[in-house]
């Protein structure tokens, strides 16, 4: 199958810092071509991110006609043979064509070739081993273009061999699948990664977490993660009591309100409830700890959120747990729920925890001071007794009405 990419239809080839580099590498006689990612979106009409470079050229020089073309040559992964680009301030990753000597596990011992083909052989699937030159022409080798326009996830060569060289490449397939594939998974990689799948227990968190994490940002993971549970994959990640439904339904709940994909607060949807098994999955997967503290208070699950609360009360509760957590329980109490996406209370609630911004207590301990009370345990005891009075009034008593309820607080004994 033959395609070509028009430069002229795709920004990023074009682009002045794009076409900066591949000159530094082609002008003295060198050879260059776009790889990956880029190839790949570009010929299904999705968008471009990082733009990647593969060429023959030896990572010393590559640096040389970069420096030499006053490019920024940074070497973040010379012993690999990838040199990083900078081109008014955007990054190109450029890689020296490589062939396999020998595979121990994640690591190869690899050897620079001039042979496209031998470097294509490498890659993981192949929608991923598609090369394209300056003027667009796309080069296949494994019969990527015909995969990638039947949307079908094809490992390059022998499914068990791939993923035996890194077992990371079994969530890259349900990632890939998730955001590229349609219909059911390729069954020799599937069976491969079932067979495969115990293999994932050697993988560092930090590794399974950044897979994990792209797969639940795709529009709808959850085809890909019905396979996974079906293969008893999910389970070599995620704690027991796993929720996949909950997953589901929190989807739709975004789809019909048209909110932005959340790796984060999905994660929260799929594991069970409560800090226990936040804690575990944090630790299994290296998150950070914003992610841990998210994923912590929004499995805390406070039965006061549901659609039936009334406004005032949703105020209360947005002031006291902040809104951003407020609306993680929000959307998972939700799901839970059942509701239609389109419930009327729930958006309701929803529109109350996006839009309504907390007012800021207006009192401070000066306050208090200034009515005659000494520094100490005293003026914490009226300020939250006179904050709670104002929250129970729905945040109306604004700075004069504090103060007279101060002045009365204060001169009780």
């Amino acid at each position: 199958m033959n395609a070509k990419l028009e430069p002229s239809a795709h920004a990023w080839m074009t682009d002045p810092r794009t076409r900066a580099v591949m000159a530094a590498l082609t002008t003295q006689g060198g050879a260059a071509r776009f790889v990956g990612g880029a190839v790949r979106n570009a010929l299904i009409g999705e968008a471009v991110g990082d733009v990647d470079i593969a060429t023959p050229l030896v990572p010393d020089e590559v640096m040389r006609r970069l420096q030499a073309s006053r490019l920024g040559a940074v070497p973040t992964g010379i012993e690999h043979g990838t040199i990083t680009a900078v081109s008014g301030g955007k990054p190109f990753e450029i890689t020296t064509l490589r062939r396999d000597v020998e595979n121990f596990g994640r690591r190869a011992l690899v050897a620079y070739t001039t042979d496209w083909a031998e470097d294509a052989a490498r890659r993981d699937f192949t929608m991923n081993a598609l090369y394209a030159d300056e003027d667009g022409t796309v080069f296949d080798y494994f019969d990527g273009l015909a995969d990638l326009t039947a949307r079908r996830v094809r490992f390059v060569g022998d499914a068990t061999t791939r993923i035996r060289e890194d077992y990371l490449r079994i969530l890259r397939l349900f990632r890939f699948h998730a955001w590229y594939g349609r219909g059911e998974l390729d069954e020799e990689a599937l069976a491969a990664a079932t067979a495969e799948k115990t293999g994932m227990k050697l993988l560092s968190g930090e590794r399974l977490q950044k897979e994990l994490m792209r797969l639940l940002e795709a529009p709808d993971p959850s085809p890909a993660l019905v396979q996974m549970e079906r293969g008893e994959i999910l389970a070599q990640i995620l704690p027991a009591g796993f929720r996949l439904p909950r997953l589901q339904r929190l989807i739709v709940v975004e789809r019909g309100n048209s909110l932005p994909a959340d790796a984060v607060l999905r994660l929260a949807a799929l594991i069970p409830d409560g800090v226990p098994a936040a804690l575990k999955i944090v630790e299994a997967l290296k998150l950070s700890n914003a992610a841990r503290d998210r994923l912590v208070q929004a499995g805390e699950k406070d039965e006061r959120i549901a659609a039936t609360l009334p406004p005032a009360e949703a105020r209360q509760l947005i002031y006291g747990l902040g809104a951003a957590c407020f609306l993680d329980q929000l959307l998972l109490r939700w799901a839970a729920s059942r509701a239609r996406a389109n419930d009327s209370a729930w958006r309701a609630l929803l529109g109350l925890a996006m839009n309504w911004k907390p007012p800021v207590f207006a009192l401070s301990g000066n306050d208090v001071m200034a009515e005659g009370i000494e520094a100490g345990p005293k003026i914490g005891v009226l300020l939250r007794e006179i904050e709670r009075w104002w929250i129970e009034q729905d945040f109306a008593p604004d700075r004069e009405a504090l103060l007279k309820h101060l002045k009365e607080a204060a001169r009780r004994p």
